[in-house]
Parts: structure tokens; sequence; C-alpha cells
């Protein structure tokens, strides 16, 4: 589709950096890209971070705090967009979703009803499993192809940048892998310095 893999890099670096803090327990974080406004990287139109320990919500994950977080800028009428809910809806069709993991079943599927152009996940889940991680064993991959009746489909492109964002998720369940940059072990989990 004519994206560069840099400009692929540049977003999945930016999804990293939608996280709170350097080195979360949850560290999923999600930005939502228009590459069709303007030329070059494209312009981020919003972020969004595992939110669930914060709020209390467990669905709150990174792709659906984004995609929460788009809606109310689309339709902030004192916002940059100002649209109407039935064109906020429409305008994902134009937008693509980076998440530096893979989105479990649940977010796959706000993903395809969401009906983005898009979705660009960095560490896979099958790299989240053998480090510790539950998951339910859903692959973005059957979520995409079982969600065929949703129309136009949405395009997955897997392992983007891999070397960058799997240290996000090896240190929580292994005592010896070494904390993010910025932080350090305090009794056995890492926090920030």
């Amino acid at each position: 589709n004519g994206i560069p893999f840099s400009t692929r890099a540049h977003w999945m670096r930016r999804a990293n950096i939608a996280l709170t803090a350097p080195c979360p327990f949850a560290a999923f974080g999600s930005v939502i890209v228009n590459h069709t406004a303007t030329p070059g990287l494209g312009s981020l139109v919003c972020t969004g971070a595992n939110s669930n320990s914060a709020t209390g919500n467990p669905t709150l994950h990174g792709e659906m705090a984004a995609i929460n977080n788009c809606s109310a800028i689309l339709t902030d009428p004192n916002g940059p967009y100002k649209l109407k809910p039935s064109q906020a809806l429409a305008a994902f069709a134009d937008l693509t979703l980076y998440t530096n993991a893979e989105s479990c079943p649940m977010c796959a599927s706000a993903i395809r009803w969401a009906g983005f152009k898009e979705y660009v996940y960095g560490t896979s889940i099958d790299t989240l499993i053998k480090k510790g991680w539950g998951q339910i064993r859903i692959s973005s991959l059957d979520i995409m192809a079982q969600s065929f009746d949703l129309g136009k489909p949405t395009r997955l492109i897997g392992e983007v940048l891999t070397e960058e964002t799997d240290p996000y998720f090896l240190w929580q369940f292994d005592p010896e892998y070494a904390c993010p940059v910025g932080c350090g072990r305090v009794n056995g989990t890492c926090r920030a310095q």
C-alpha cells in the first residue's frame, strides 16, 4: 500500500511511548493514525494505554482506550474534527491502529467492528504466552478471517519492530530479565527510578 517500513516503525515506537510510565506491568500501548490526511508519516489522531488497574475496568485495554479516546476526540464539538457520531464511525475506515502487542480477541473484534483500514501489531500472542502472559488463544488472524460478514476487511500487519516491543513484555514473569530503561527491580518487580 506504499507505506514504508520506516513509517510503520515510527508509529510502533509511538505506541510504546503511549504508555503512562517507563515500566507499567501491563505495557500495552496503542496509537491511531490517519495515513490519508497528510503526506509523509501521516497524523496522530489519538492514543491509548492499558488502564485496567487505574480504572478498575477490565476491558480498558490499550486498543479499547485508544478507540474510546478517538471517538471522544472525533466528536468533540470544540475539537479539531467536530464530526457527528455517524461521521466518526465512518472515519475509522481511513485510520490505522498500531499496538505494541497483538490484540486479544476482544480488542481484535473491536478493531473489526470499528472498521479500521489497517491494524498493525508488534509482539505476538505466541510470544506473550511463552513469556507467561495469560491469553485467550485466538489469534488476530483468526478473528480477521472469521469477520468476513463485516464488510471491507481490515488489513493485518503483524510482528512489526518486535526487537523493540518484545522487551516491554519479557520482565514481568522472569526475575532474571532486565527491567526496561528507566526502571530497576524493587522486591522482584520493575519500578520507575
